[in-house]
């Protein structure tokens, strides 16, 4: 009777003779298929929820469809009429991209740095601190506090004190102003920006092998930004990406602030976004196909970032 066919260490079957990939890759999958019965769920929701719109809003981008009649195919105009004809849509792509150049890397530094900080707190204190930085970002509104100090009459915080020492003559409309639209919603999303990042980075600073700093100090770690770069990053690496995939994500959907503070839209546009742009087309004009091309758009800014992102932290601690 012959042997039952098996993999040894070497990926070998019996006798020597070489065992394929695609055959390798069966038997284990036979081996291990309770972990893909598990996985099973989630697999077939991300398909359905994730990939699957996705996939569909790669191909209404190519058409015109409003939701009421089929989908009639148009080829590259929505992609030619975005970039050769649409200047709200340009104004649109640079306002987020000078958003997510500035939110995004500071407040992925700044989160770590934080967190950094008051890893080296006693444990209670580190508690009450960081519960102090993480609330602004789970109060849904908490940004609002920003338009009570800056509100636009002698009401406004801000206002009444420049008033009081002489240093302006009638209110400012903080918020209608182009001059102060733009760095007070960077500082409004910074502000906000120390969440689930901030805290996975915690996490991962509590995690750190305590004896490595130890054998870092032998072999010539001679400070704490040594220490960082050769040993806490590196064993970070995971959840930096993870904080990292975050901060982007956040970055590039920058709206909810501008939304609330300065109204929709902004003066002159000045705020203006690819995701307010990409809300126009949907849920307003219903230009369900032009709306998929903006998507398709911010999802390539996005992942392209992505990458960027990953080569970057690849070379942490080298």
């Amino acid at each position: 009777m012959a042997k039952k066919q098996s993999l040894n260490e070497h990926g070998y079957g019996y006798g020597g003779a070489p065992m394929t990939k695609a055959r390798y890759i069966r038997i284990q999958m036979k081996r291990t298929w309770q972990g893909y019965l598990m996985v099973l769920p989630f697999t077939v929701i991300f398909i359905a929820f994730t990939v699957v719109p996705v996939v569909i809003s790669i191909a209404l981008s190519f058409t015109s469809f409003n939701m009421l009649e089929w989908p009639e195919w148009k080829g590259l105009s929505n992609y030619i009429q975005l970039f050769l004809a649409d200047d709200l849509f340009v104004t649109a792509f640079a306002n987020t991209m000078m958003f997510a150049v500035t939110t995004g890397p500071a407040s992925f530094i700044l989160s770590f740095i934080i967190a950094w900080f008051i890893n080296e707190l006693q444990p209670r204190l580190r508690a009450l601190i960081t519960i102090v930085f993480y609330a602004p970002s789970i109060s849904g509104t908490a940004y609002t506090i920003w338009g009570v100090f800056f509100q636009s009459d002698i009401y406004g915080y801000v206002n009444g004190w420049l008033l009081k020492m002489g240093l302006i003559d009638s209110p400012i409309a903080f918020f209608r102003n182009t001059a102060y639209i733009v760095p007070l919603c960077i500082a409004v999303a910074l502000w906000t920006s120390l969440g689930t990042g901030f805290l996975s980075n915690i996490a991962g600073l509590q995690g750190v092998d305590r004896s490595l700093y130890e054998a870092g100090a032998i072999d010539g770690v001679k400070n704490r930004w040594q220490e960082a770069w050769y040993i806490t990053l590196p064993q970070m690496k995971n959840i930096l990406m993870f904080g990292a995939v975050l901060a982007i994500t956040g970055s590039f959907g920058f709206g909810a602030v501008v939304d609330t503070l300065c109204g929709r839209p902004s003066t002159d546009y000045v705020a203006w976004t690819l995701q307010h742009h990409l809300g126009e087309y949907m849920s307003t004009r219903f230009e369900y196909g032009y709306a998929s091309a903006i998507a398709v758009v911010l999802f390539a800014i996005m992942m392209i970032a992505n990458m960027l992102v990953q080569k970057f932290l690849s070379k942490v601690g080298q």
